[in-house]
């Protein structure tokens, strides 16, 4: 009877050495709690530190407050979702395949909309590179709203690098745009991943990868109508282009520079005249001022006034 207590006992204490250790194995200086093991009473010390995670609100996305037609009262949605509920898209980071999937989910969103169906599509880019098959399947489904009748609008913000420059060249002839600041990078697409085995394996890979090459240049000189031997030769290493050179190769059609007529007050305000008969003087060219002569009091006659007071028998 005692042998089987004591076993049990051991089997408890087991138990909570384990589920001890499976918050942290080593002690971190957060101190121990003591555990009996046998009957003998011999203790051993145990860690049990408990990492503590930050607390992290539901999403990092900022809410804005979004009213929809039609409603009396704003609630608070995510940024993305108000942009997108204006068919207004923010591609802001490098493009792989989860983006690929967000972003081409949110086009054929944008397409079935049946309400804002006729309002165009607005692309906002700042894509710092990205991989060669996602990023032609964004091409394709841009190309596809084209040919349906949509109209897309792209803007550059800063910097569209690679395959990010095919996007922004993609849009609507007549409405592709770029910030004064922002910069294109043309340059040929390698191997996605790094790829192993055998060198015929190796060799199949290389080719597909100039073929595909090869495409990217074709579809530019499409986009640009510029000649397939001059985009050949300048992405034989990277090709940066400013805002106006990008303009003059071909990838979009205006530089959005700020408009100032339309910032304050109208272009023609009439303020009223300010001109004078005489001619305006500063400060500096007037002349000083004459020294006055100090003047005296002109003296009273008698009788002039009424309030002279009593007078003085035998005084003047």
């Amino acid at each position: 009877m005692r042998t089987s207590s004591k076993i049990l006992q051991f089997l408890l204490a087991s138990v909570a050495i384990t589920s001890c250790l499976a918050f942290a194995p080593t002690n971190h200086g957060h101190g121990s709690i003591p555990s009996t093991l046998g009957g003998a009473g011999e203790k051993r010390s145990v860690a049990c530190a408990v990492k503590r995670m930050p607390i992290m609100m539901p999403t990092q996305e900022p809410m804005v407050p979004y009213r929809d037609s039609g409603s009396d009262y704003a609630s608070f949605v995510g940024l993305n979702s108000a942009l997108l509920r204006d068919r207004k898209l923010w591609i802001g980071k490098f493009i792989d395949d989860n983006a690929s999937n967000d972003i081409i989910s949110s086009l054929i969103y944008l397409t079935t909309e049946a309400d804002n169906a006729y309002k165009p599509v607005e692309l906002y880019l700042n894509v710092p590179g990205a991989l060669l098959r996602p990023s032609l399947a964004i091409y394709d489904v841009i190309q596809q709203l084209k040919s349906s009748g949509k109209e897309i609008i792209t803007t550059n913000f800063a910097l569209c690098a690679g395959m990010g420059s095919l996007i922004a060249a993609a849009g609507t002839k007549g409405k592709r745009r770029v910030m004064p600041n922002a910069r294109f990078l043309l340059q040929k697409t390698g191997i996605d991943s790094v790829f192993q085995g055998q060198a015929t394996d190796i060799a199949l890979e290389v080719k597909n990868v100039k073929t595909w090459n090869q495409k990217i240049i074709g579809e530019l000189s499409e986009l640009t109508g510029q000649p397939y031997e001059r985009i050949e030769q300048d992405l034989k290493r990277d090709f940066y282009l400013s805002s106006d050179e990008a303009v003059r190769y071909g990838l979009c059609d205006e530089v959005l520079l700020p408009s100032f007529g339309k910032m304050g007050l109208p272009v023609n305000v009439d303020l009223g005249s300010f001109s004078s008969g005489e001619d305006q003087k500063y400060q500096r060219d007037r002349p000083e001022p004459e020294e006055q002569k100090p003047t005296t009091p002109a003296k009273k006659k008698k009788g002039d006034d009424d309030d002279d007071g009593p007078q003085i028998a035998g005084l003047k």
